[in-house]
């Protein structure tokens, strides 16, 4: 028995040096990591775009011409008017007083242009008898000529006051969409104090702010593809029509306003749109910019390919808010390691997982 105990043991002990052995001799299995990558595209297909607003071309602020207390407001902002709609009143009662008193000051100065008139008339006839001189006749000739110029002077007036008393009446002269009312019934205005603001809906166009960076982009561009945030479906065409010449002091960046050709009813003021660039063509592709790295060796990339991460030397042709355009070392619809690539090693086995692209991710 105790021989056999002892051949157990021994038996025991060698298997257990054995697997052992092997543990040690054999490598681990190779862990897969998972790579987030994004396929590279054409730089034409994935062009650079500004996300900007719809705005009329032509937006007027309304004003009374006259100063007054504001007795109702007749339009909401939103609402669609005609052309001599009224869209709000002023108190009348001072205006019409101020008409009345030039209407009495008009009688007035009838009533003295007729007793000058007549006076001068009768002089006339003194002359010419010489009973009066010609200095007293001169003299109701100056009062003649003074009282006719009170009368003109009256007379404008009136119409002057006239007019202000339509000026209560506040409309536009074309037909138009309110946008913002910045007034409201009870409050005082001053003469040309901003009521409401409309806009002609005719001619739309998207503004847009342009940082500096890509002011030469811009210019260069082809064509403009105009779309909607509410509906991408619709793309319409655009041109250039505005850019201003100096930077926004605080946003430092510059004003352009893109026309929209031929808009559709759908298009409505104040949507999100979303301006495309065409420029002209080049053989350049776009990547993310985390997937470009650099090693000390010059600007690279990580490729996974058959379950494996490969690098590529690349050539960086420009930045850009949405990528880096690179002019060479890469082809079209390759997946490059967008996230991490600086901790991947060549030959290191990974699971591609797809990233969802800026534009899908609504």
């Amino acid at each position: 028995m105790i021989k056999i105990a002892s051949f157990i043991a021994t038996s025991l002990l060698v298997l257990a040096t054995t697997l052992g052995g092997c543990s040690r001799d054999q490598p681990p299995p190779p862990s897969t990591r998972i790579a987030l990558v994004q396929a590279a595209t054409d730089a034409q297909q994935a062009r650079g775009s500004f996300t900007g607003e719809i705005r009329a071309r032509h937006e007027v602020d309304l004003a009374f011409r006259v100063g007054g207390k504001i007795a109702a407001r007749l339009v909401d902002a939103g609402t669609e008017i005609k052309a001599g709609q009224p869209l709000a009143r002023l108190e009348p009662a001072d205006l019409e007083l101020a008409a009345a008193a030039t209407r009495a000051q008009l009688a007035a100065t009838e009533s003295e242009h007729a007793t000058a008139r007549a006076e001068r008339e009768r002089y006339v006839g003194l002359l010419a008898k010489k009973f009066v001189s010609q200095a007293a006749f001169d003299a109701k000739e100056n009062a003649f000529n003074s009282a006719k110029a009170r009368l003109e002077q009256a007379r404008t007036q009136s119409h002057i006051s006239g007019n202000q008393r339509s000026y209560g009446t506040l409309s536009s002269e074309f037909p138009a969409i309110v946008t913002a009312v910045v007034a409201d019934a009870g409050q005082v205005i001053s003469a040309g104090q901003t009521v409401m603001r409309v806009a002609r809906p005719e001619e739309k166009e998207v503004a847009i702010a342009v940082p500096e960076s890509r002011l030469a982009e811009l210019k260069a561009a082809r064509n403009l593809a105009v779309s909607l945030w509410a509906d991408p479906k619709m793309t319409l065409r655009g041109e250039l029509r505005e850019l201003s010449p100096a930077a926004d002091p605080a946003t430092r960046t510059y004003a352009a306003r893109i026309r929209i050709l031929n808009p559709p009813p759908e298009v409505r003021l104040g949507m999100t749109a979303r301006v495309a660039l065409d420029r002209a063509a080049e053989s350049t592709l776009l990547v993310p910019l985390s997937a470009v790295i650099d090693l000390g060796q010059g600007p690279l990339v990580r490729v996974a390919k058959d379950g494996k991460i490969a690098s590529r030397a690349v050539q960086v042709a420009r930045f850009r808010e949405d990528g880096v355009e690179l002019s060479g070392g890469l082809e079209a619809g390759e997946l490059v390691v967008i996230s991490g690539a600086g901790r991947l090693v060549d030959g290191q086995q990974v699971l591609a997982k797809v990233a969802t692209t800026p534009d899908r991710q609504r």
